[in-house]
Parts: C-alpha cells; structure tokens; sequence
C-alpha cells in the first residue's frame, strides 16, 4: 500500500525546502559583486527589498569592523570578501577636517590679525596641510569576511614617505580599488598599480612617477576597467594622462597626454574624476572629466568627443541611467545630460542650453564633491553644504531644491537608494532618509560615530558604510 505522509511530515518537509531556498538565495545575494566605486552601474542603486532604511549604533548593524589608520576609500565585494585599503602613520597624522570652508575661515582671521601672506601661508600648510617629510606611511589592503567583518588577511604594498603631500581633508588612500571578480587592483596615483589575487598573492606591480598635484592637495580619482584592460586617469600639474594596462600581466596597452586645464597665470590642471565605462548599443566608451573639459575615449585611446563647461578641479563622477549621460561640471559649473553617439567637439555655444548630443543643462547644477544619482525618473544631486535639488532626468526641469536639514552642513559621500528611499551621509555620520519622488520629504536620520567621506557598497541586504575607523555592515534582523 502506497505510504501517505502525515501532515507533520509534509510540513517538516516543506520547511527544509524553504530552508535551502532561503540557504540558496543567501548564497546568491553574497555573490552579488560591488566591483568599484559605486558599484557596478556607477549608480549606486540597490535592488533588494530587505536593505533597512534605518539604523543607529545598535540597530541593525550586523558587526562593525575596526580598521586602522585613515583612508576614505569605498569598500568593495567579491562574493563572501569586502575589500578595502587604508594607509597608517608612525607616529601622530593630522585629523580629517569637517567642511570645506574651514581653511578659508582661518586665512580671514590670520589675515585681520596682520600676518603677511607668507606668515598666513605657513600656519595654513602647518595646520591643514600634511607633507611628506612629516610622516612616515604604511599603505595596507585589507581583505574582511562579509559574514562577519573579521579581517582574513591584509597586504602592505608601500611603506614610506608619501610622493606628495595632501589636504587633510583629503587622506592617502581615496582611490577605490577596483576587480574583475578574480584579481584585486590597488591604485594609488603617484606610487603605482598593485595586483592581488582573491587570497592576497601579489600578482604584479606598476611604479608610477609621482606628478604634482595642485596646491598638494592629494589624489582621488579610482581605477576602472574595461574588457581586458585596467584603466587610469591622472590629471596633475606636469602632464595630465590616461592609460590601459593588461589586467594580467600588468604591461602598459596604450597611454595618452591630456589637453585638459586652465591657461595662464593661475595653471591648474589636476582632477579628482574617476572614469566611467559607459557601454550602450552604439560602442563603449571611456568618460573623463577633467578641468575645463569632457573627453571620451573608445577602447583603444582615441578620442571620441569632447565638451567644454568643465570647473577648475572638478570631483564628482559620470554616469548613465536610462539612455542618457550625466555630467557634473564641478561647483558652479553646468550639469549635461548627452545623449549617445557624439562625435568631436560637442559644446554649448554662448547662451546655448542644449544642442544635438546635449538634451539638457543645468548652468550652474554642478556640485564640488558627491556625485549625482539617478533614481525614479529623478537626478539627485546634493552640494557639499546640503543643499538638495531633484531635477526630472529626461528633461532637467527642477521639481524641488531644499536644505535637507538645517544641521547638516557638510557632505562628500555620493548618494545611494533603494526602496523608495534616497540616502544622503553628511560628514558628521548621520544619514539623511529622503522620500523618493518629486515632493521633498524627509523620512528619518540614521546616526552612527565617526566622521564619513565614503560612499557606501549595497551587497544583497547588507550595506556596507565605512567611517573613520569602522566599516559597518547595516543589515535587518533574521
């Protein structure tokens, strides 16, 4: 006679297979990568329904992670490995600074005390500035578990003094590194490229001649790749370049001197701009910002395109959403929506908002510090002084601009969202829970200790948010 199981069998039974779906469905959420700075698409934007929209220091966060030194790196993911680099010091550094109008402050009260400007110059580099002969570095990679933050090993890959000096704004370790999902790569712009594998075995190493950088502020812009190659851009003071090494062997493919920078008494040509890959149905592309100019590359270093309206030293990254191309200007500067397909020179002609490639313009959209994000039908973008304007992303028009809070005064994380919800993490570690949509509303604040310049990873249901001296993985409860 043909066995019937018994109710509590069959429940039994379903249980276990809810068990390996969820068992499953863990193990695919951990494999989801977050390769670069902000993530995959450049816009970081995560898709899972069970990342929370609340936190402080004992809610929600799954384990949070000591990491020594100073380094304002994002982390990124290779399946169950966070990544993400830090540089210490033997001996005392100099803090982060809060805000950007500091040291402007501090030159008007050594002015009004009547210092010379040599005197004025010399306490601001004394107290905001931190130069090579002052410190003695370690530059470490540090691989943890993403189930529980506990370092599986780490790489020192330079110890001694720096090739430049930095704003202490800025730390010695703001590029992001970058994978391929089999190989680590570490860029730091002045000292060089360095190749790990996924268990910490150096895989090769590209000296880099250290290049002045303006006003010795430091160095920013993050690595990406595209196909087979790992690409780099380092606008500086001596001659801006891009270049594609061989993510395999390390040769250098090609490498092109920029044109980028301002002409005449006050030369600045560096920049802080990661590239953006940005592939579409036309052909791939490689997306700089630079000063004063836009240009794009193909594969193999030619040029594509180029746009004037860039700032002096701009910062914030390219992207792409939904057919178009976004690109910030830097503070004061436009903010462009283009279209696929330009060739050669596409700028805007004196009292010109839009023309054949550009969709729309913003005149003076642009912001010093975070990146825009693309969220909705809405482009979010936030000054580093808190001031958020949410324009309509097919056509620029503005739907609401607006102090996110009246204490929130400093911001260089980009934004993130997810789930109805747009993120905005101010210096101080608050984050700022804002509806998402064409109405301003703001939903709650998140507070965590530490100052924050990162920009976080979302890896399934974690987000992974790095302060001065903790990396945090923000998860609900089970």
């Amino acid at each position: 006679m043909r066995h019937i199981p018994s109710v509590a069998s069959r429940v039994r039974a379903l249980v276990a297979i809810l068990a390996v779906a969820a068992f499953t469905a863990s193990v695919h959420a951990a494999d989801t990568p977050w390769p670069q700075f902000r993530g995959p698409d450049a816009n970081p934007v995560g898709s899972n329904a069970k990342l929370v929209d609340a936190w402080s220091k004992t809610n929600n966060i799954e384990w949070a992670a000591e990491i020594p030194g100073l380094g304002w790196s994002s982390p990124i993911v290779v399946g169950d490995k966070v990544f993400v680099t830090s540089v210490t010091t033997d001996g005392p550094s100099k803090p982060p600074q809060v805000g950007t109008e500091y040291s402007n402050e501090y030159v008007a009260e050594l002015t009004k005390q009547g210092l010379t400007e040599a005197q004025v110059l010399e306490k601001v580099n004394a107290r905001d500035m931190e130069m090579p002969h002052e410190v003695q570095l370690h530059y470490v990679l540090y691989c943890l578990s993403l189930k529980n933050g506990k370092v599986q090993w780490k790489q020192e890959y330079y110890a001694g003094r720096p090739p430049g000096g930095r704003h202490r704004k800025n730390s010695f370790s703001s590029e992001t590194p970058v994978t391929d999902g089999k190989a680590i790569y570490v860029y730091a712009a002045n000292l060089g490229i360095f190749a790990y594998d996924l268990k910490g075995k150096a895989l090769w190493t590209v000296k880099h001649e250290a290049m002045p950088i303006y006003l010795d502020f430091g160095t920013g812009a993050s690595p990406a790749i595209v196909d087979n190659l790992l690409v780099v851009v380092h606008d500086n003071e001596k001659q801006p370049f891009i270049a594609a090494y061989d993510r395999a062997s390390g040769k250098e493919v090609w490498r092109k001197d920029r044109d980028v920078g301002t002409k005449g008494a006050m030369v600045v040509k560096s920049a802080w701009v990661t590239p953006y890959v940005w592939r579409h149905d036309g052909r791939t592309e490689i997306v700089t910002v630079g000063p004063v100019l836009a240009i794009s590359y193909d594969t193999a270093g030619n040029e594509l395109w180029r746009m004037s309206g860039m700032g002096g030293a701009p910062i914030p990254m390219s992207f792409a959403s939904d057919g178009l191309l976004f690109l910030n200007g830097g503070r004061g500067r436009p903010i462009f929506a283009v279209r696929p397909g330009a060739p050669g020179d596409i700028s805007l002609k004196t009292g010109e908002r839009t023309n054949a490639f550009v969709v729309w313009s913003e005149p003076r959209g642009g912001t010093y510090l975070p990146s825009a994000l693309a969220y909705q039908g809405g482009l979010y973008v936030v000054t580093e002084t808190g001031i958020l304007t949410r324009f309509d992303a097919k056509t620029g028009t503005v739907t609401y601009k607006t102090r996110i809070d009246p204490a929130a005064t400093a911001f260089t994380s980009s934004p993130w969202a997810h789930n109805g919800k747009v993120f905005f993490l101010s210096e101080e570690g608050q984050t700022f829970v804002v509806a998402a949509g064409d109405t301003f509303k703001l939903l709650r604040v998140n507070e965590l200790e530490g100052m924050a310049l990162a920009t976080p990873a979302l890896v399934g249901e974690r987000q992974l948010l790095r302060t001065q001296h903790r990396l945090y993985s923000i998860r609900g409860k089970p």
